[in-house]
């Protein structure tokens, strides 16, 4: 089982801090996906993605027990 934790306006839309799914064995880029066609987030390709508190890129291949976090941009002034 992997915890996926949502920032900003991604937990709005999702309408939960996190969600815990099984998603072992696929890339960053496969989960993305799986998420924006359930949850309708189209902004995805922007957000920043950590693994275990490390940035990881969207070939990254997700573990058993990984904590994925996905942060989008962050504006201001």
């Amino acid at each position: 089982m992997n915890k996926i934790m949502f920032f900003a306006h991604l937990r709005e839309a999702v309408g939960e801090e996190s969600i815990s799914i099984d998603v072992a064995g696929r890339s960053v880029a496969e989960l993305k996906e799986l998420l924006a066609n359930q949850y309708q987030l189209n902004q995805l390709d922007t957000v920043m993605t950590a693994i275990n508190e490390e940035f990881a890129t969207n070939e990254e291949i997700i573990q058993q027990g990984d904590i994925i976090a996905f942060i989008p941009p962050v504006s201001g002034g």
